[in-house]
């Protein structure tokens, strides 16, 4: 039992800690979603967008790469061809390309972060980095509540698709009422189940719990942090007026 455990951990242990991650998506969400800098910080920001694309082939991640490159590919597209559109459309394009190139950098990120970090790792580095049960169990629970109603919608929409409930089908008028309230009522009851699930494993208890997971720093996270903590170094000098690159 011992070596299919351990066995089991390693195989299952991602390329970097899931504490790294975090940090990675703090920074994302900072500097290329909220737009800190400005544009003294664009090869900064360009190259934080790069980021997850690279940890998601290293972890072959291959359809979320793919949706999140494509979708980026179209907001950048937008943004070239904004000058030659004319009137409205310039403004559209200009909208749609800068939400989508913000946004879709910090979500590919996240979905990162969910996709290769399971619910005990995740709370194992909760607990190391020495956070109160008020925000682990919550937390927790969200954790496996995105992936678990992504495949409720997905057989929600199988389910009545077969019956012509759809956009585009014969009874198109019906989807609200035949996908979006299932889809409500699975979402309150989902949420209720990983609630009990998450009580039942212990995690409202007042004693220490133990754990399996096999999380720590490892070459790849000390240069991750690094560049964490470069990023901040450069937008700190960037507000002191230092300029490390000619714009």
């Amino acid at each position: 039992m011992r070596y299919c455990s351990k066995a089991a951990q390693e195989k299952r242990r991602g390329f970097i800690d899931p504490r790294t991650k975090l940090a990675l998506v703090v920074i994302i969400a900072l500097f290329v979603l909220g737009g800190i800098g400005g544009e003294q910080m664009e090869p900064v920001k360009t190259g934080l967008s790069a980021l997850p694309f690279l940890l998601l082939l290293v972890e072959r991640q291959w359809r979320r790469f793919l949706h999140g490159l494509l979708v980026l590919v179209l907001g950048y597209g937008l943004l070239l061809a904004m000058p030659y559109l004319p009137g409205v459309l310039n403004y559209i394009a200009l909208m749609c390309g800068g939400i989508l190139t913000r946004f879709v950098v910090t979500i590919v990120m996240g979905e990162y972060l969910i996709g290769t970090t399971s619910v005990s790792e995740f709370i194992c580095a909760m607990e190391k980095l020495y956070m109160p049960s008020t925000i682990t169990i919550p937390m927790s629970v969200m954790f496996r509540l995105f992936p678990t109603v992504a495949a409720e919608w997905r057989s929600i929409r199988r389910a009545m698709g077969m019956r012509g409930i759809r956009f585009g089908g014969t009874k198109a008028g019906q989807v609200v009422e035949y996908q979006m309230v299932p889809m409500m009522t699975s979402c309150v009851r989902i949420g209720e189940e990983l609630s009990a699930s998450a009580l039942t494993r212990g995690l409202g208890a007042p004693v220490k719990r133990t754990n399996i997971c096999r999380i720590g720093f490892r070459i790849q996270d000390h240069v991750l942090l690094l560049l964490c903590a470069a990023v901040i170094g450069v937008w700190i000098l960037e507000l002191c007026g230092v300029t490390l690159w000619w714009s």
